[in-house]
């Protein structure tokens, strides 16, 4: 079957198209229906099935492939290296399960995971999945701050974390962080599991705080079998930010989401039991819920969790591992290909790269150049994809596994299976019809399977975030301009709203502002995100100082501005830190006050800020222009 035909079918007969992709899972109770869409623009999937996402990850394998590798935990940050089959991943989940049973973990109970990449993390996610509690998984780049506001929002019975994480070798204390964060929370979770893995001190909470590695010795030998739950029972909630500063919980159902992972490692990521996927992801984002842990481990695949830099202790290291375990698929982002870029070419010819059927990129739009050089190196298909937390699975890509289609450098393929994807003018509101025609990325709703649910415990905000009824029809926004080519291809311009992506993470500029607000000596700032060469964007944020005596020196200007990035690096996390504070006296207005962010952003780059009859003070930009031209 051509593409086409694949992708029309889900569009024009979903319910048989998607009843056929759910024979890719177990069901412990087959579903009654496929979609209600009864009350749009919510969308259950598969309603009255009962599934366990562990199960479909796990113990379904062990009737197969009891003893072939499943997870590989790689760390080049303390030297180590564990492969777990089938069978002992199996036996750490019940461990787990075990453990978290013990602490009043049941059901429908939210547990919160801040942890390194280490395999406990990949134990705790899937034992929760196997108990039918809710995890959510937060970045451990994140500091007290961001953490307590998630604490707060998912109310969690228990805290999974550890002494530390490491990065280059150093070790990145944690536990330090989360007692800050409990204690800022007005939540207070009745427990918090400690991983110790010897790498920083810390004093244990009274009544609180559990050993990990004691509580596994006690359940050495549990047996916990799956709770077998609706498909529509939420799985996990995960964070992202907003153009408020308040995060958005996304919640994904668990039938659903199984069955778009399962249905997406045999379309998109030519993914077959008994062969190595490797995502280079964090578990803290998206792509390491869908293709670290559930997607690879649902196909029957092993998966490589890697912690560590992706040059050290060279840049072959990653290439190693594909050799080492003979990747057939590799998950990367146009971040870290840029990285390699920097490095010496002979690291990607030193390796035997023969396994590797493709390299996938995605979490910021991959540049021509970088595709190019990547693709010449390796001699291998590299394909874009784009989606989003929310989606929780590839909008646009190529699935390869249906047909096979050539890539196109800048395009990060076309609309997937089960996507109606339209380009919607923003000014008329009028579906675009012609290539090469700007507009607003949106998909006619339902949504597919695996695609969120609601936001955690606000429908209210998930539809007025998200959704526009267009003539009667409800369409989801993505909240990136985009354009089509005579092909079906398409390509992503960037985003309509002030959410920026640094390094493939996306992050509202609202909430960068509300902590840098919270300096004694900043009256206002606007933050926007900058082209990068290497990191697609960083944030740049334009301060007005309450007393700018004293900031004429260039010393006093460093000062102030080291101090509001150890700020925000404080709350927020090293990832939200911008790259520079540049410090104005005006910002950019019109006259009815509303900040110009797209000609802050203009001028910031160095690009033609157009039509500016509007500003309320012409010289607020010019200000700008004469900043960044010696910061550029």
């Amino acid at each position: 079957m051509s593409f086409a035909d694949f992708h029309r079918r889900s569009i024009a007969e979903p319910d048989a198209f998607w009843a056929e992709q759910a024979r890719l899972i177990d069901w412990h109770k087959p579903f009654d229906q496929v979609c209600d869409y009864s009350r749009p623009p919510f969308a259950n999937w598969f309603v009255g099935g009962q599934t366990n996402l562990c199960h479909n990850a796990v113990d379904r394998h062990l009737q197969t492939q009891p003893d072939a590798n499943a997870l590989i935990w790689v760390s080049t940050e303390v030297d180590q290296e564990v492969v777990y089959s089938f069978r002992e991943l199996h036996a750490e989940v019940q461990r787990m399960a075990a453990i978290l049973q013990a602490l009043g973990v049941g059901r429908g109970d939210r547990v919160l995971l801040y942890l390194p990449m280490i395999a406990e993390a990949c134990f705790a996610m899937l034992a929760c999945a196997r108990i039918g509690a809710i995890h959510s998984v937060v970045f451990g780049g994140f500091a007290s701050h961001s953490l307590a506001s998630r604490i707060d929002n998912a109310t969690p019975k228990v805290v999974i974390s550890a002494d530390a994480g490491s990065r280059g070798g150093k070790a990145v204390p944690y536990k330090g962080l989360l007692d800050e964060a409990i204690q800022l929370a007005a939540h207070k979770p009745a427990k918090v599991l400690m991983v110790n893995r010897g790498l920083a001190a810390y004093t244990p909470v009274a009544g609180r705080d559990e050993d990990y590695a004691a509580l596994r010795a006690k359940h050495l030998d549990a047996q916990v079998p799956c709770t077998w739950v609706e498909s529509t029972h939420p799985s996990y909630t995960l964070y992202t930010s907003g153009t408020t500063g308040t995060p958005k919980g996304v919640q994904r159902d668990t039938g659903g989401y199984a069955v778009a992972l399962a249905a997406s490692m045999k379309h998109i990521f030519l993914g077959k039991p008994g062969e190595t996927y490797f995502s280079t992801s964090d578990i803290g984002w998206v792509v390491g819920h869908s293709y670290i842990i559930y997607g690879p481990l649902i196909a029957g695949m092993a998966t490589i969790m890697y912690e560590g830099l992706p040059t050290r202790p060279d840049a072959g290291v990653w290439w190693s591992l594909v050799q080492k375990y003979k990747v057939t698929s590799m998950f990367s982002a146009p971040t870290a290909v840029r990285v390699l870029k920097k490095q010496d070419p002979a690291y990607l010819t030193k390796y035997d790269l023969s396994s590797l059927r493709a390299l996938f990129l995605a979490g910021e739009p991959l540049d021509e150049p970088t595709a190019k050089w990547i693709s010449d190196s390796l001699s291998r298909p590299i394909i874009d994809n784009y989606w989003q937390t929310e989606t929780g699975w590839p909008i646009l890509a190529l699935c390869n596994g249906i047909e096979s289609q050539p890539s196109r450098f800048g395009s990060p393929g076309k609309a997937v299976y089960g996507y109606d994807v339209k380009l919607v003018n923003e000014a008329t509101g009028e579906v675009v019809q012609g290539t090469d025609d700007k507009g607003v990325v949106m998909v006619e709703g339902p949504l597919p399977p695996g695609c969120m649910q609601t936001v955690w415990q606000d429908d209210e905000r998930f539809v007025k975030t998200y959704w526009t009824q267009l003539s009667g029809r409800w369409l989801y926004s993505t909240f990136d301009w985009g354009v089509r080519d005579a092909d079906g291809y398409y390509f992503i311009l960037g985003r309509t709203d002030d959410v920026i992506n640094v390094a493939g993470h996306r992050l509202g500029t609202r909430e960068i502002e509300e902590s840098i607000s919270s300096h004694p000596n900043v009256a206002e700032v606007a933050v926007v995100g900058v082209a990068d060469n290497l990191k697609g964007q960083v944030a740049m944020a334009f301060a007005i100082p309450k007393d700018a005596s004293g900031l004429d020196e260039p010393a006093a200007r460093m000062k102030l501005e080291g101090e509001i990035m150890k700020l925000v690096d404080g709350q927020l996390g090293a990832v939200a830190r911008p790259a520079r504070v540049l410090f104005v006296t005006t910002l950019p207005k019109t006259r009815s006050g509303k900040l110009l962010r797209r000609a802050l952003q203009a001028v910031a780059e160095g690009r033609d800020p157009g039509d500016l009859t509007t500003i309320e003070d012409p010289s607020s930009l010019q200000q700008v222009k004469d900043l960044v031209a010696p910061a550029g």
